[in-house]
């Protein structure tokens, strides 16, 4: 193909907001359910394995959401410094950044998996996992030993979104996510492996969308970003501009973390290792919700960043104020779906005889938490703004505000302070994910009447 034209993404990036969000959202929409289909099932197969196994699984997300946090920062990084680079025109700037990503995210998973692996018995001990620790500890590390594959291949999404190219990304997450939920069976009953089959479907999922990726970059190099080693990557400022979107957008997902931790402890207090089983159950679905908004603000930071790199910053209230009311028109559907039917949803994680007890409080759960769904298109949207505008530390503290500040207290005032239980901390969550929406939507309508009145 000729390198020397605009590919169909970037000239999508470059063109009227509104009709950009949507044709990047829609892939990324499409992929994310896919695999997020496959995070459900994945539960509902360990799930069969009794409620230990389940909250086995509880206590090593935080952790998990801490490898996905960083590994979605440093393609948000990715996404935002080329999307701007290409606003700007400068080509060779965003293929520099493109191969630095990449060898950050390969120098950084090495660290982190020995640190994980050494570490995990003492942290699940410390995370309160009692006699699920074992399980834990089981699924943990096979997880932790693929470091390598998450970052590598969301630095990879992250490269595809910031030249305006989603359809690739739907195409191996969905073939990826197929193929995990034709494993995982196999290898959790069939060949016996128990909660590490789960694990290890992951695993052989990740090495088929790394392989892809290195043959799109590296051998077929039909993108408007190349992996070569002829690129000059001794210019340390792009990487830099990664890493100021990266390390705050990887703090996000780590607050994110805290909190699970947190709400995990308090449901301890308040009632059983039964109440995380629920609040594990029910997150996944929540998960599963909100999935529509999160690929609608992916694809936010890739056009904000393109404006703001071509510097058309009369766009900026448009991204905004059409991401949010989209986002909001998708979130409350789901949640009227997710409280008609959250009674079935609740069955499909308590099929099994030993986890037949947890159906009425999966449903109650569900019933409570839709609430939540509509309330996050305020906030992350707004966070993908400031992302994409480079503002990596005003969207992190944007989510100290609503995870930390808001969500964490509440859930602790009514839950424990006012001695609610498990249905005051979720009330809690609400309240505070209500609070967090609000604010970060007044926040970036301040910042973006600030950038058009003194530019």
């Amino acid at each position: 193909m000729d390198h020397e034209s605009d590919t169909t993404g970037v000239t999508l990036l470059k063109g009227d907001p509104k009709i950009a969000i949507i044709k990047l959202s829609i892939p990324m929409i499409v992929a994310m359910l896919l695999m997020s289909t496959y995070n459900l099932v994945n539960a509902v197969w360990v799930a069969g394995l009794g409620a230990d196994a389940l909250a086995a699984v509880g206590f090593i997300t935080p952790l998990f959401m801490i490898l996905v946090g960083l590994a979605n920062g440093l393609g948000a990084g990715a996404t935002s410094v080329i999307s701007r680079r290409i606003g700007a025109g400068d080509r060779n700037g965003a293929h520099a950044t493109a191969v630095q990503a990449v060898l950050m995210s390969i120098a950084i998973s090495i660290a982190i998996s020995f640190l994980l692996i050494a570490f995990s018995r003492p942290l699940m001990i410390l995370f309160g996992a009692g006699n699920t620790v074992d399980l834990a500890v089981e699924y943990g590390n096979i997880v932790f030993a693929g470091t390598i594959l998450i970052l590598f291949t969301n630095v990879g999404y992250g490269i595809l979104r910031g030249e305006g190219d989603t359809k690739r990304t739907m195409y191996v997450m969905g073939a990826a996510s197929i193929i995990n939920i034709v494993l995982d069976p196999i290898f959790i009953y069939y060949m016996n492996w128990g909660i590490a089959g789960a694990a290890w479907g992951m695993i052989v999922s990740l090495v088929l969308i790394a392989s892809v990726q290195i043959y799109w970059f590296c051998i077929k190099k039909d993108t408007y970003i190349t992996l070569s080693k002829h690129v000059d990557i001794r210019e340390t400022r792009h990487i830099k501009d990664v890493l100021a979107i990266g390390l705050p957008a990887s703090c996000e997902f780590f607050l994110m973390a805290i909190l699970a931790v947190f709400i995990n402890i308090l449901l301890v207090m308040v009632a059983n290792t039964d109440a995380v089983a629920v609040y594990t159950a029910g997150w996944r679905v929540i998960m599963f919700a909100i999935i529509p908004l999160v690929a609608i603000s992916t694809s936010v930071v890739a056009v904000t960043g393109a404006a703001f790199g071509g510097r058309h910053f009369e766009k900026f209230p448009v991204i905004h104020n059409f991401s949010v009311f989209l986002g909001i028109v998708i979130a409350t559907i789901i949640a009227i779906l997710t409280w008609l039917f959250a009674d079935q949803i609740s069955f499909i994680f308590s099929y099994s005889a030993e986890g037949a007890h947890l159906a009425p409080s999966i449903a109650a759960f569900l019933a409570t938490m839709c609430i939540f769904y509509p309330f996050v298109s305020p906030g992350i949207m707004s966070s993908s703004v400031f992302q994409g505008t480079g503002r990596g530390l005003s969207s992190l503290l944007l989510n100290v505000l609503r995870e930390i500040v808001f969500m964490a207290s509440a859930a602790y005032l009514l839950g424990v302070v006012l001695g609610y239980g498990e249905h005051g901390i979720w009330w809690g969550l609400i309240i505070g994910d209500i609070l967090g929406g609000i604010t970060g939507y007044v926040w970036v309508r301040f910042y973006i009447s600030r950038i058009i009145r003194y530019t």
